[in-house]
């Protein structure tokens, strides 16, 4: 049976497009220069018809070696340390005072006639079958004005060949030394390519030699993954020769994306210096991006912003260099320059040095990039914006001013490229946006919350574009920069999926290897007092007992280290390491020291621990203070390279390095927090990281979480997240519609208080007037039973709630009802229709025994499934309810009994109930419960990282069987996450304002 067709007709195929688009066909035979690489007829018909009078100069000069002299130069430039073929190609080279350049790039605008003629005499030229030694020959090479750039592989899928054969072949049967492939000086890069599918390598290396993907990706939306599409009338990889090899592309790839990255290593032991050299050329993705946003920008110019949803592992570093590069030399259809400065925004303190790099590494030009880190002023800051200075890289610290001196400076226009939020933020950096916190979000509010909050508090301004890349980007943010498909939902300007990601290579699934851990316990009081108390309060102290237990700790700590030990030790050639989540700062510090002394006893020198948290503690009964430096013996900026070392295994977190840390020796992750949403995406994906040369295998054990709970939070960005739902203002003035219903609250009163209170400074004399108009509410209110009361409350704090999420994901604006808020915000906090229980300590006062660590489930090679659609979280009613009494007796019996005799003894209890303690010093849950109601504080109550200690509710069937049979269990369990403290801090910030 004859083929289809064969690998010959294929690169014939393949040769005839080319010469459609311009192409020369040479004869390798007779053309091609095997020591240089090199085409000469076509490198001095380049010379000579773009240069004459530099070729005359040399030829004066050199006589008949003219052309040996050129093509020595040439070779030495190329061939040199810190020479390349692509420095040749972009910065020419200088012969006896005589510049000759190698390649002309298409000019930014079609004023200067010279230049755009330069540009379209570059020559194109391909050859086939070239012998390159006596043993090798390439299908096909591919020249720019006589300097070879590409080599090209081909197989035949009809023919039982792929382009696994290709690579084999690069690999193993080419020459890494030969002139054509030599590092630098050779080839750009290197296709191996079938019918289907194109991968790529920029250096050979022998067998080591790495290749990826150079795919478009297959499908869309939520069937996007690795490959190319199927096509009617032409083969998948069809756009090699209809798009990347055309002339205008591969000039644009060789100028403006293709470079080299250089590394400085220093050998920690011996001090010793050495630089790491990689030639980057774009994946198809990084290149489709760019390249849409600027067609898109050339006609919006700085109208609109943009989200860019990037996996991990998609290259999002030089994906930025690559578009902050790009913009500075953007012109409009008016030949008019579009963007003045481009800012690029980043969360780390320090400006990241890889990006700087990238940057830099594009384009050599003195002062083209300017870094503002924590050192600058802002006044440094204002000098960058309105001085010369094109790419300014900054802090996030630092979007606030830039937001406010950008809309002030009208006539320049600003692109702002925000890198991914990788950390959440707390102290300094939440007060600066206080009215951030987003409404119904369960995690710290982190930096794309406040980014987004930034910008909508001065709005969209004509002369800014925002460019945002993200990888998991929440409801908030799609309303806020996504474009509305034809579905009408919000949806990223442009997808490189966690699935494609994953499918072609560049991160693993995290989630093949998931064992889950319940914690069973049998608890009692030790006091022969009964005293009466909240059923919430109880339960959050009894919790926090039972987690901080030294039983507890001990068990689950020597279930860690022996699972490290016996199951994850080895892989990655014995270099593997782990991460263990824990909730709360003390909880890492008592983790640590259990991990001490657990090792000590077993005498076990092969596992070592680091723990990382932030500030002092001290723990109780302890006079010790303990700090990260403390108990590592190094400080905390030490703390990532110590930990890459071979000394050190485990690392003990409490919210550090949970988000934008990268360490692909990451092989396991014990969890003992509870994760949701975002924060588990991010949290688990430490262990993402391939490791090249090993085969990495991940492992997670969980003690709070269940494997399908993760896969339900990976599910919205494991293909495309889109945005199902928008807010509209009618919803905010119904409710104030049943909040003036109840004729509590006197307009003027509303409108006197907004007077006083943004007069100036607030006197002693104005805070008792303010308290007066508050005050006249609160009897107003009394007036009615102790029901109505609660129904205007309800409605308030819905109102509240509403207004704050309304004017978060909208551009909404309503003076007068801003003035309303206001007053009723300060009005909710002095409002207590509660009951006088709660507010005893159980410090000391409960024993707990029989604990069981027990391994429930174990899942492997799970599958996850694309759930694209998010929802803006819209506000509930947000209901009071009677807190319920009980003894303490009665709780602890409820606990105890409701579990049944799954053990030995029948008062063993499932632990499901992990409340977090929240410090009062906490800014970020002041700050909380500032801003929100005390259905929206819980949230970030559970999500407290720093000083609280929370983990809500563990996994486990039989409870929640309870729960959904039992109403009134069920509500006495869920309704307790909405602490006292809350009201105490309400009223607390009330005090301290008035």
């Amino acid at each position: 049976m004859n083929d289809i067709l064969t690998e010959k007709e294929y690169q014939h195929y393949i040769m005839d497009e080319l010469v459609k688009h311009g192409y020369v066909i040479r004869n390798a035979k007779t053309d091609y220069d095997r020591a240089f690489a090199m085409d000469r007829g076509m490198l001095f018909k380049f010379l000579q018809n773009t240069q004459p009078e530099a070729m005359d100069a040399l030829t004066k000069i050199y006589k008949d070696k003219t052309e040996d002299t050129v093509i020595s130069f040439l070779n030495a430039e190329m061939t040199k340390e810190r020479g390349s073929l692509l420095n040749v190609l972009k910065n020419g080279i200088e012969i006896s005072n005589q510049n000759l350049n190698l390649l002309y790039r298409k000019p930014a605008t079609t004023f200067n006639k010279e230049a755009n003629r330069l540009y379209n005499e570059n020559i194109f030229s391909v050859m086939e079958e070239v012998v390159i030694s006596d043993k090798e020959r390439i299908d096909l090479v591919i020249f720019v004005n006589g300097l070879a750039v590409i080599s090209m592989e081909l197989k035949c899928n009809h023919a039982k060949q792929s382009y696994h054969d290709a690579i084999t072949q690069y690999r193993i049967e080419r020459d890494p030394k030969n002139r054509l492939f030599r590092f630098k000086a050779g080839c750009l890069v290197n296709f191996a390519m079938d019918l289907d599918e194109v991968y790529m390598a920029t250096k050979l290396d022998g067998e080591s030699t790495f290749f990826l993907p150079f795919n478009m990706g297959n499908g869309t939306g939520i069937e996007a993954g690795a490959g190319n599409p199927i096509f009617k009338d032409k083969y998948s990889v069809s756009y090699m020769w209809e798009d990347i090899l055309t002339k205008d592309t591969l000039v644009e790839l060789i100028t403006q994306f293709v470079f080299i990255d250089r590394t400085e290593e220093k050998d920690e032991d011996t001090g010793r210096k050495k630089i790491k050299e990689k030639l980057i050329f774009p994946r198809f993705h990084q290149l489709d991006v760019i390249r849409k946003l600027l067609a898109d920008i050339y006609v919006n110019k700085s109208s609109l912003n943009y989200l860019i949803q990037h996996s991990a592992g998609s290259g999002k570093t030089n994906s930025i260099a690559w578009l902050a590069h790009r913009l500075t030399s953007l012109h409009d259809a008016d030949q008019k320059i579009i963007f003045d400065k481009i800012i690029i925004v980043t969360d780390r303190v320090v400006v990241d040095r890889q990006l700087q790099k990238a940057v830099t590494g594009m384009e050599h030009k003195s002062g083209l990039i300017r870094v503002m880190d924590e050192k600058c002023t802002s006044a440094d800051l204002a000098d960058a914006l309105s001085g010369n200075t094109k790419i300014i890289a900054t802090t996030i610290q630092k979007f606030p001013y830039i937001v406010d001196n950008v809309k002030n400076m009208q006539n320049r226009t600003f692109a702002v490229i925000i890198d991914e939020a990788h950390s959440s933020t707390s102290g300094k950096d939440m007060a600066a946006v206080t009215k951030a916190l987003s409404a119904g979000e369960d995690e710290d509010m982190d930096v794309e919350d406040m980014l987004v909050y930034e910008i909508r508090r001065s709005g969209k301004q004509n002369n800014v574009s925002i460019f945002a890349f993200t990888a998991t980007p929440k409801a908030t943010t799609l309303q806020q920069f996504g474009r509305l498909n034809d579905k009408g939902q919000y949806q990223a300007f442009h997808v490189y999926s966690m699935k494609q990601a994953i499918e072609e290579g560049f991160i693993l699934d995290v989630l093949q290897n998931y064992v889950e851990y319940n914690t069973f316990y049998h608890i009692n009081k030790k006091i022969l007092d009964d005293p009466e108390m909240k059923t919430s309060d109880a339960k959050r102290q009894i919790a926090r007992f039972i987690k901080l237990h030294e039983t507890n700790i001990a068990q689950r700590i020597e279930i860690i280290i022996e699972h490290f030990r016996t199951t994850v030790m080895n892989e990655l050639g014995g270099k593997a390491k782990a991460m263990v989540i824990t909730s709360s700062r003390e909880e890492a510090v008592k983790y640590k020291l259990a991990f001490e002394d657990y090792i000590k006893r077993k005498n076990y020198n092969d596992i070592k621990a680091l723990v990382a948290f932030s500030g002092k503690l001290k723990l109780k009964n302890d006079d010790t203070e303990y700090s990260e430096a403390m108990m590592n013996g190094f400080s905390e900026d030490k703390l990532t390279r110590e930990f890459d070392k071979d000394d050190y295994q485990v690392l003990l977190v409490a919210n550090k390095y949970q988000t934008g840390f990268d360490q692909p020796k990451l092989c396991a992750m014990y969890v003992l927090k509870k994760l949701k949403n975002v924060a588990a995406v991010q949290t688990l994906s430490r262990l993402n990281r391939i490791c090249p040369p090993y085969t990495k295998k991940t492992f997670i054990l969980d003690f709070v979480n269940s494997c399908e709970d993760m896969e339900k939070a990976f599910a919205p960005y494991y293909t495309t997240t889109l945005l199902s739902n928008t807010v509209t203002p009618q919803t905010i003035y119904e409710l104030e519609a049943k909040v003036d219903g109840f004729y509590v609250v006197d307009p003027a009163d509303i409108e006197d208080f907004s007077q006083l209170l943004y007069s100036g400074e607030i006197t002693s004399k104005i805070k008792t007037r303010l308290n007066f108009l508050l005050n006249k509410s609160v009897k107003q209110l009394e007036k009615y039973d102790v029901p109505k009361q609660r129904e205007f409350i309800t409605n308030v704090r819905h109102f509240i709630r509403f207004y704050e999420f309304l004017i978060q994901v909208t551009c909404f604006e309503d003076v007068e009802l801003h003035k309303k808020y206001v007053y009723l915000t300060h009005l909710e906090a002095r409002l207590n229709i509660g009951d006088k229980g709660g507010g005893y300590n159980l410090d000391g006062k409960l024993q707990a025994t029989n604990f069981v660590q027990k391994k429930e489930k174990e899942t492997k090679n799970t599958k996850i499934t694309g759930a694209p659609v998010v929802k803006l979280p819209v506000p509930g009613d947000g209901s009071i309810t009677e807190a319920a009494k009980e003894k303490l007796s009665q709780i602890i019996e409820e606990i105890n009994s409701k579990m049944g005799t799954k053990f030995d003894t029948d008062v063993a209890v499932k632990s499901m109930l992990q409340i977090k303690d929240l410090m009062m010093k906490s800014d970020s849950l002041k700050t909380s419960a500032k801003n929100n109601t005390e259905a929206d504080f819980k949230d970030s109550f559970y999500s407290n990282v720093d000083d609280a200690l929370i983990d809500g509710l563990e996994q486990n069937q039989d409870f929640y069987t309870l729960l959904l049979n039992n109403d009134e269990v069920k509500r006495n369990v869920l309704d307790i996450f909405v602490p006292e403290i809350y009201n105490m801090m309400r009223k607390e910030q009330q005090a301290q304002e008035l």
